[in-house]
């Protein structure tokens, strides 16, 4: 399925449910200062920001329910057509949480949520433990075990890999065996409620978000810090940039599920349409049409090049041709971050802390 930023977005089928609205005073990783004010209290980028932003989480929640209706009707009816359908679903809400995915401050900090979604990396394979540990115990396997069990059972990376680990394809576990059925569907249900009250708790967010100036230096920063992220360790990583200079793909996010690449386009598609926006206004304002002139067509260029790869990081890995395409790939991303942290923060007066990524 091709995953340019147009194809982030499709119809909702529900509303996020209501959740009880929490702290809006959340911790940010890193410090992040706004050395000059650059505009009101009431500015309309902040408002894009959340708008977008809230989009990306409504449209998470929706896959992730939809997720969750796949799995239950494979589990129940299990038939080929059904399987394709719930890899189809788990690759569209996996796909809609890489587009969000740059957005690290605010409700996704409450709970770990971002670990709920995503635990990654996973130096030790603690996914693969994990599952295996839940299948093989004789408790059930329910909400409360899920809950209980830490964020490496919870997510995207848990569902990857019961639906395309190797081992997991053959002998008696594999799907739709009625212990791992159990499994996939409780594992799903906890995304549906997590995705749920992201989308939620981002809305009632929305007053003190707008509200307050140095979100507008946290958001830049957050953006920053995502394309720093693919740049180091989804891209250079797993291509062996840095030494010991190895190419290994294992060290790429969703590499069972073969959408290494896919997932890096999702995150430029969703840096795109919501991010951009809101930053080509702030840059208009400020008087730098330039600059906003300059991120579009950095960005433009940096999803070109994501679409012109496959969705596997794998078979570029292997030839010389391919892991050049990568390597254009890296220094187009490389470019874009410059393009934000370099030249339109320092415009804009915005001053970063120390780097999240950073120390790993």
């Amino acid at each position: 399925m091709p995953c340019s930023s147009s194809s982030i977005r499709s119809d909702r089928r529900r509303r996020p449910m209501s959740s009880l609205a929490r702290s809006v005073r959340y911790l940010i990783p890193f410090a992040v200062s706004l050395a000059t004010a650059t505009v009101s209290a009431a500015t309309s980028p902040r408002q894009q920001w959340h708008t977008d932003i809230g989009q990306g989480y409504q449209q998470l929640a929706g896959s992730a329910h939809d997720l969750e209706q796949a799995a239950n009707s494979y589990c129940n009816t299990p038939s080929d057509n059904g399987r394709r359908q719930l890899e189809s679903a788990w690759r569209a809400a996996f796909l809609n949480w890489q587009a969000a995915r740059f957005v690290d401050f605010g409700p996704i900090e409450q709970d770990s949520r971002a670990w709920q979604l995503q635990f990654w990396p996973d130096h030790k394979n603690l996914v693969a433990r994990k599952v295996r540990y839940a299948l093989k115990r004789d408790k059930a396997v329910d909400a409360d075990f899920v809950s209980q069990a830490g964020v490496a059972l919870q997510g995207f990376p848990a569902i990857e890999y019961l639906l395309y680990d190797a081992d997991m394809q053959s002998g008696e576990r594999a799907l739709p065996a009625e212990r791992t059925c159990r499994l996939l569907q409780t594992v799903s249900h906890h995304l549906a409620n997590t995705t749920d009250a992201l989308a939620s708790d981002w809305q009632a967010f929305g007053d003190y978000y707008r509200s307050m100036d140095e979100y507008t230096g946290k958001t830049v920063a957050a953006a920053i810090n995502g394309l720093e992220i693919l740049q180091d360790k989804r891209l250079a990583a797993p291509m062996g940039v840095r030494p010991p200079h190895k190419r290994n793909k294992y060290l790429g996010d969703a590499w069972r599920s073969e959408t290494s690449v896919a997932a890096m386009r999702a995150s430029i598609a969703g840096f795109q349409q919501y991010l951009v926006p809101g930053l080509t206004r702030l840059l208009n304002e400020a008087g730098k049409p330039e600059l906003a002139g300059k991120l579009v067509e950095q960005t433009d260029s940096t999803l070109a090049k994501a679409d012109s790869l496959p969705d596997a990081m794998a078979p570029n890995l292997e030839t010389d041709e391919g892991y050049r395409q990568l390597q254009s790939l890296f220094i187009e991303v490389i470019q874009l971050e410059q393009v934000v942290e370099d030249r339109i923060a320092p415009a804009l007066g915005i001053t970063r802390g120390f780097n999240a990524s950073d120390g790993d």
